[in-house]
């Protein structure tokens, strides 16, 4: 039998085939993930994905980018749509096209219409709300045998991270996953051992699952309300009674899952509106010349850029030469781990709680699996090896141990 795992993720996703064996699959050209990004080209309503859909939006091609589709998963969102060339197209649809793409290049390479799948999804895709997180897997599941898989099952990602590391083990290990994407955090702890690769039962071997919303997509979202955004008139005042300007435009602007919501006549209006009586119009003018020209992407890409920047230095120069090409910003990696502290600890405490579930304390972890982009963040990496001072630390396939382990999952399951 022929089965397949794909990881749907915020920022990036991949897939792997279960045969004889299991490998990850090329999605885009030579690359085994792809970003989770769609592309309509102005007039068009057949979308291009990944990086071909970032690079005709930064090629300023005419069009709608529409990235971190997965954070829409049992909003309100997914019954309203969003307008494409003029027209409302419903989330699943779009989500639909997407993870379509994927599954052609499955078949593709299995030679064969593959029909059976083991999905990643978060521990919560949804904090605090059973039932809108209940509504999402359902939500994801229909658009996954909409595009024609005929078998779906889901499996949590960090315990697939987790299959995923587990070939290598000799003996038995305790070992918590850290699974860090762009938009949750997800913890495991799980005994690991390469004896245990053929059970399909594992529930005896997994002793807590915890997960809090945040990722790496709220770090940009922080480096830009604390770095970016004032200089774009974020806090400034307007009128006699020196009144705050509006926040929501803001904070629509540093999210990629509503930078797209931005775009409308009455924010436009508004933001004409109040340049007038600002205190600050040369930062406020700013704002209104990304809604006039739609830049928020281009925007929200730097504070992206930045927080990737601030990884291998202490200190960026964000440029934004769209806006102004005198325009830049200097960013140190103090001010974007103070930035990022609140949803640091957040992070920290949802580790401490999957702890707790399983009754056990740091110190009788042997492994600790990190997985997703957001743990190359030095902050992350500091905490962590601070929590878990006597395990040992495996990294390697940040983004594509997911997919890898759902592939060993779908094996089991399916077999």
């Amino acid at each position: 039998m022929v089965t397949c795992g794909i990881d749907f993720g915020t920022s990036n996703s991949g897939v792997a085939l279960a045969t004889t064996d299991v490998k990850l699959l090329p999605v885009e050209g030579d690359h085994v993930t792809i970003p989770s990004a769609v592309f309509y080209p102005k007039r068009e309503f057949v979308p291009v994905f990944g990086r071909e859909a970032m690079r005709r939006f930064f090629d300023k091609q005419e069009g709608r980018l529409m990235r971190s589709l997965k954070r829409v998963l049992g909003t309100s969102l997914m019954k309203q749509g969003t307008m494409v060339n003029g027209k409302v197209i419903k989330f699943e649809k779009i989500i639909g096209s997407f993870l379509e793409n994927i599954k052609q290049k499955t078949d593709h390479a299995a030679g064969i219409e593959v029909d059976h799948v083991v999905m990643g999804r978060p521990v919560h895709f949804i904090d605090n709300d059973p039932q809108g997180d209940e509504q999402a897997q359902h939500e994801l599941a229909a658009i996954a045998k909409t595009i024609g898989f005929k078998f779906v099952e889901f499996q949590y990602e960090p315990i697939a991270a987790a299959f995923a590391h587990e070939v290598k083990i000799v003996g038995e290990k305790l070992a918590i996953v850290v699974d860090l994407g762009g938009g949750t955090s997800d913890f495991t702890i799980i005994k690991l051992s390469n004896n245990y690769i053929g059970k399909v039962n594992r529930a005896s071997d997994i002793l807590a699952n915890t997960g809090v919303r945040i990722g790496g997509n709220d770090f940009d979202k922080k480096i830009s309300l604390t770095t970016i955004l004032p200089e774009i008139g974020y806090g400034s005042t307007y009128g006699d009674k020196k009144l705050e300007v509006p926040l929501k435009p803001y904070h629509d602007l540093s999210e990629w899952s509503r930078v797209n919501f931005i775009y409308n006549i009455k924010t436009l209006s508004q933001t004409r509106e109040l340049l007038h009586q600002s205190h600050d119009k040369k930062r406020f003018g700013r704002l209104l010349r990304i809604l006039e020209s739609e830049s928020g992407h281009t925007l929200l890409a730097a504070a992206e850029d930045t927080k990737v920047a601030l990884t291998p230095h202490v200190e960026h120069r964000a440029t934004f030469g769209f806006l102004d090409p005198h325009f830049f910003i200097d960013v140190t990696r103090d001010q974007f781990e103070n930035a990022i502290q609140e949803d640091v600890q957040k992070i920290v405490d949802a580790a401490n709680e999957c702890l707790r579930s399983a009754n056990i304390g740091a110190s009788a972890i042997n492994l600790v699996i990190l997985t997703g982009g957001s743990t190359e963040v030095p902050l992350i990496q500091k905490v962590f090896k601070a929590l878990f001072t006597h395990a040992t630390i495996s990294d390697e396939n940040k983004l594509s141990s997911v997919a890898l382990g759902l592939a060993y999952d779908s094996k089991r399951r399916f077999a």
